[in-house]
């Protein structure tokens, strides 16, 4: 990602609001690419913004609407990515690629439409593909090492080298309240069994929602950058060796703790059925697990504080935790922030998430000891297969 010097939003009076691609190509053709636009079509499977593909001339791009309803401050989200991509210049990561955003004709970071929407644009990062899930243990090393390195980068930064673009994120006593509020104007008499199941888990893991909330306010843990959704779909793997190349979807990159970080990718990576798996199917793989904390590891060992590293555990039974209380709260509140396709859609996924709770809960002393044999073993080499056999991973 290269830096650019901090400029103007640039405003365009093209409204694509009602989701015509040709409104939208006035957008992007506002960006510095080549003309003329020639294909623009939906990309991916986000949640939150509207994304799409711009191809024009030699090269692909990424183009987004921020959305407005869950970013209060969607030019504070460029404002940090150009302090990253600074910062990401003056000390380049290895093996680490960050999106390059793509500035306006004007040279501004972003455009806004008739409506006050903010449009992004940035590299499409050729040559690499995104998993629905793990299949290996060769992968599961690949997430560590690239997460590692991320944090590695962002740990550089001083924690309020950037400023908050979610207010409220991650802060789970700050959901967990929400939802009773959500739950106070739900008549009784419109619960059904699956909702009750789900309240029912929520009354009897309170205390949960506490614990990183907890050491933070007791001065244990640091507030550090991190990226706050490194979840697998935000990871891009190399289409030819199948090394992971770049982290994505860097609008939550705030100051926060990296323990949520951590133990966001945990619960997105070894749960091989995913978010919309049937509740008796969700499974916390520790066969993935391990590889995957034993390669962070690696990259961390240097800076990430013993504190840090004995709350990895409490950290991966939180994360699944909040997810679910935000699915839930959503479901209750009309899905206004998590996009569905089909009716309860995110009851469903919150049942997924609280059954994923129970797993962890079921193995937690098997965790315990991956944490602890992961950051033991971190000084010793980490072999990794490669095509012209096994060979060490580069730091």
């Amino acid at each position: 990602m290269s830096s650019m010097c901090a400029a103007p939003i640039e405003t365009r009076g093209a409204d694509p609001g009602e989701g015509s691609l040709g409104l939208i190509e006035q957008i992007a053709s506002g960006f510095a690419i080549p003309r003329p636009v020639e294909r623009i079509a939906p990309l991916g499977r986000g949640l939150i913004n509207e994304t799409f593909r711009v191809q024009a001339g030699p090269c692909d791009y990424v183009l987004q609407r921020l959305n407005p309803r869950v970013f209060p401050d969607p030019l504070q989200i460029m404002r940090n990515l150009q302090r990253l991509a600074a910062h990401a210049t003056r000390h380049p990561p290895d093996d680490l690629h960050l999106p390059r955003l793509v500035p306006t004709h004007a040279g501004a970071t972003a455009l806004q439409d008739a409506t006050g929407g903010i449009w992004r644009l940035m590299e499409f990062i050729t040559n690499t593909i995104s998993l629905p899930s793990l299949a290996s243990p060769a992968q599961a090393r690949e997430v560590g090492l690239l997460l590692g390195r991320f944090h590695s980068l962002l740990q550089t930064l001083p924690s309020d080298a950037m400023g908050i673009t979610l207010p409220g994120f991650h802060e789970t006593p700050g959901y967990l309240a929400r939802l009773d509020a959500c739950h106070a104007t739900v008549d009784p008499g419109e619960q059904d069994d699956d909702l009750a199941a789900c309240l029912g888990f929520v009354e009897t893991h309170r205390e949960l929602s506490r614990c990183l909330a907890d050491a933070q306010a007791a001065g244990r843990i640091p507030v550090r950058i991190i990226h706050g959704d490194p979840k697998l779909d935000n990871m891009l793997f190399d289409s030819s060796d199948g090394r992971a190349r770049a982290l994505i979807d860097l609008d939550t990159v705030q100051p926060g703790l990296i323990l949520h970080d951590i133990g966001d990718c945990l619960r997105s990576c070894c749960n091989r059925r995913g978010e919309t798996a049937a509740g008796g199917g969700v499974c916390f793989d520790l066969d993935l697990a391990a590889p995957l904390l034993r390669a962070y590891a690696q990259q961390t060992r240097h800076w990430l504080l013993d504190a840090e590293r004995n709350l990895i555990p409490n950290a991966l039974a939180l994360m699944p935790f909040e997810l679910g209380l935000r699915f839930l709260t959503d479901h209750l509140d009309g899905n206004r922030y998590f996009k569905i396709t089909e009716p309860h859609q995110n009851l469903r996924k919150a049942a997924v998430q609280f059954a994923l709770v129970r797993d962890i809960e079921a193995k937690a002393e098997s965790i315990q000891a991956l944490v602890e044999d992961a950051f033991t073993t971190a000084r010793q080499p980490l072999i990794q297969p490669g095509a012209h056999g096994d060979r060490p991973a580069r730091p």
